[in-house]
């Protein structure tokens, strides 16, 4: 069985691999008494079981693939020292994805600042062709969530795609309920406004 450990590093050689292995997220409804705070076995089924809703929900708010993928790996790798601290009355993915979040955050504020000395180095470099995955993302509606302050996408993103409740949303991003009630009003006006 393969570990969360075992998981490429981003930007690190790889010798080729001869045989595959696909994360299948778990439903949303496994219970959160199926983990154990401190237990490697139980984080690894929770990579397993929420890797691809992190990943996607990461890709919503930084709207580039590889700064999701670096984030996912910084966020569970921050999850895994803190995993003996988690308390299981909240619910282990929502926790998980506090911390993603907050990883993402961060990495879009300090991305902001590397801009500027990015834009001065890549002067007069041809633009890298993009990703066949980096394509097929581009829908109106992803492009619309792309322009909705990070905040607003995540909270629609867990909402409506990953299918929770407020109170988990809440706990996800450690904000009340009523906050996350309001974001959910405000990202819809502004999806509305953005699809017209």
């Amino acid at each position: 069985m393969k570990s969360w450990l075992d998981a490429p590093i981003a930007g690190a050689v790889q010798a080729p691999q001869v045989e595959t292995c696909s994360v299948e997220a778990a439903p949303l409804d496994a219970p959160s008494e199926a983990y154990t705070p401190g237990s490697r076995e139980s984080f690894d089924r929770l990579y397993r079981a929420s890797y691809q809703r992190i990943l996607y929900t990461l890709l919503a708010v930084l709207r580039d693939h590889s700064a999701a993928e670096d984030c996912a790996q910084e966020a569970f790798v921050r999850a895994y020292r803190a995993w003996g601290d988690w308390k299981p009355d909240a619910p282990a993915e929502a926790w998980l994805h506090r911390i993603a979040l907050n990883v993402a955050f961060s990495h879009r504020r300090w991305s902001r600042l590397r801009e500027v000395g990015e834009v001065v180095h890549r002067l007069g470099e041809p633009q890298l062709q993009t990703e066949m995955a980096d394509v097929a993302l581009h829908s109106d509606l992803l492009d619309a969530l792309r322009r909705l302050p990070p905040d607003q996408a995540a909270t629609i993103v867990l909402r409506h795609y990953h299918g929770y409740t407020n109170r988990e949303i809440a706990t996800a991003l450690n904000v009340p309920e009523s906050t996350v009630a309001s974001r959910l009003a405000a990202a819809k006006r502004g999806l509305q406004q953005e699809l017209r």
